[in-house]
């Protein structure tokens, strides 16, 4: 759908890109509801519909609707076959996923990792784990890139890895790498910033249009702002990071790192370490800290609560969002008590920024940046009407 051509050439490519995200973001639709949401007349759709099902990325399958009188409507569906792969590292492991055009994840696992990994073994690691599912899984499927949610600043041009401090990267390559390992499009962003697309177009902000995302993670705290409906990046890409900003902590006992940035007082390790734990997803740690009585545990919590109320404040009295979502460790912190949370943030937020906004928890939980990672590569590669 890039290719070169005539002025009307690329007006079609960009009505076959509108109706083509139409049902992907917005669901299966029959053709007199894409005519209505996308303002193209019956014959336009009929048309594009047909060359969307040519190029194997759309299907029709029969109406489900009943009792209705005459013939019913066939409605269009993203071709689940069409996938993109998705992947997270992490300082303790590497998440990979096969995600579907129509949100089906159909491949998923999760390498824990005792060591760092590095830009080139995680493109090994992509490629090893490519090879097998193309004999299983993904047999049938039409793969059209890879999509990395990096912890860490990512250059908006190139893809090139800034730098990811707790994995130790440094202008990292990663796009090539990944390219080279798998021989496909390779598409690599910030991970909070490709979290907040997928809560944005998916989960607790769909349908708000200001959004502020902060994403917990075993590398920290990033964060990412949608304007308009539009991801803020930044001259160079690397607005969001919230978690490098010092924190205001009123009771000086209350702070545990001299000096320190906001993701070394509010901390997925201190929560596993106040829990006796050496590692664990986001959902161990919530069944730790929802069974634990240790005083101690709880005292730490509160504590994290109390700081991050106060960063989020902050980022609500400066950008004024409708909605500030929280994803990883931040949502099992804010789950504790939502309504809590909400009103300490308030009690700190000027009342004409606190009005109508909304404080939820990332509803894709632990899917959200490869939902994230995957929109990229279906941006880049099918709906970018280039």
């Amino acid at each position: 759908m890039s290719t070169a051509g005539s002025r009307g050439d690329g007006m079609r490519r960009a009505n076959l890109a509108l109706v083509l995200r139409t049902v992907h973001r917005e669901g299966p639709r029959s053709r007199a509801a894409l005519t209505e949401a996308t303002g193209l007349n019956r014959s336009t759709i009929a048309d594009l519909v047909g060359e969307l099902q040519r190029a194997g990325l759309v299907i029709e399958r029969a109406s489900e609707a009943l009792g209705r009188v005459g013939r019913p409507s066939p409605i269009v569906v993203p071709d689940p076959r069409v996938i993109a792969v998705a992947v997270n590292p992490e300082v303790d492991a590497l998440d990979i996923g096969a995600v579907a055009l129509d949100g089906t994840i159909m491949a998923r696992t999760r390498l824990e990792q005792t060591s760092l990994l590095t830009p080139e073994r995680t493109a090994q690691l992509v490629e090893a784990t490519l090879a097998e599912w193309r004999r299983g899984p993904l047999i049938d499927s039409r793969i059209v890139g890879v999509g990395v949610a990096v912890p860490g600043p990512v250059r908006a041009s190139d893809g090139l890895v800034r730098e990811a401090p707790h994995l130790q990267w440094r202008d990292a390559p990663l796009s090539g790498l990944m390219t080279d390992a798998t021989a496909l499009p390779a598409h690599v962003g910030n991970d909070a910033t490709l979290g907040a697309v997928a809560e944005h177009l998916f989960g607790a902000a769909r349908g708000a249009h200001d959004i502020v995302y902060l994403n917990g993670g075993a590398s920290g705290i990033g964060g990412a702002v949608i304007a308009g409906g539009i991801p803020l990046g930044g001259a160079g890409g690397y607005a969001g990071e919230f978690g490098q900003n010092r924190p205001g902590i009123v009771d000086a006992s209350d702070r545990r790192a001299s000096g320190g940035v906001l993701e070394d007082e509010v901390s997925r390790a201190l929560l596993l370490s106040a829990v006796g734990l050496d590692g664990g997803d986001d959902a161990a740690l919530a069944a730790a800290l929802a069974s634990t009585a240790d005083p101690e545990a709880h005292a730490e919590v509160d504590r994290q609560r109390r700081i991050l109320a106060t960063a989020l404040a902050n980022a609500a009295n400066v950008l004024n969002p409708a909605v500030i979502v929280l994803g990883g460790f931040l949502a099992v912190l804010a789950a504790r008590d939502l309504d809590g949370l909400d009103t300490a943030v308030r009690a700190q937020t000027v009342p004409a920024c606190a009005d109508g906004l909304r404080l939820a928890v990332a509803e894709l939980g632990e899917d959200r940046l490869l939902v994230g990672a995957a929109e990229a590569v279906f941006e880049a590669q099918l709906f970018a009407a280039r």
